[in-house]
C-alpha cells in the first residue's frame, strides 16, 4: 500500500508531497485503524473538508472489502492445491521488495541531517532490540518534534 500511496498521491496526482506523506504516516500510526484509511481521510479532508473525508474513507474501504470477500471464497477452494502455497511464497518476496523500495525512498526524503539519523537509529533499536511498542516510539518522536518546533518558535 505504501508505494502505491506515495506514487498516486505525491507523484502522479500532486495532491500532497512525499514529506507530507511522512507526516501523515506518523500521525496515522498513532491513530487506531489502517494507515491507508487514515491517509485517505486526511487527504479527503484536506481537499474537500468533512464531505471529502467521508467520501474518501468510504471509497478506500469499499472496493478492498469486496475484493477480500471474493478472495476469501476463492482461497477456500484454491488452498487445496499445493502450487498455491508456492505462489504465496513468491508473493512474499515481491511484497518484501516493495517495502524495501519504499523504505529507501522515504529515508531519502525524511532523513536530512545527523539528528534525523540518530533518531532513526534510536527508534530502530528501541523497536527491534528492546521490543518497545512502535506506537510509543512514534508518540515519543511526535513529542520530540513538538519540543524542537517550540524551541524554533521561541528563537524567532
Amino acid at each position: 500500500m505504501l508505494p502505491l500511496l506515495v506514487r498516486e498521491l505525491a507523484e502522479k496526482r500532486d495532491w500532497t508531497t512525499e514529506e507530507e506523506i511522512l507526516d501523515i504516516f506518523a500521525v496515522a500510526q498513532c491513530m487506531p485503524g489502517v494507515i491507508a484509511v487514515n491517509t485517505a481521510t486526511f487527504i479527503g479532508y484536506k481537499r474537500h473538508k468533512v464531505l471529502g473525508a467521508i467520501v474518501a474513507t468510504i471509497g478506500v474501504v469499499t472496493v478492498p472489502f469486496l475484493m477480500i470477500l471474493g478472495l476469501y471464497w476463492l482461497m477456500r477452494y484454491a488452498m487445496n492445491f499445493p502450487w498455491m502455497l508456492r505462489v504465496f511464497a513468491g508473493m512474499r518476496v515481491a511484497v518484501c521488495a516493495l517495502i524495501v523500495n519504499t523504505l529507501i525512498k522515504l529515508v531519502r526524503e525524511g532523513i536530512r541531517d545527523w539528528l534525523a539519523v540518530l533518531l532513526s537509529v534510536a527508534a530502530l533499536l528501541l523497536v527491534a532490540a528492546l521490543h518497545v511498542n512502535p506506537a510509543f516510539v512514534v508518540l515519543g518522536a511526535l513529542l520530540f518534534g513538538f519540543v524542537l518546533w517550540g524551541r524554533e518558535r521561541v528563537k524567532k
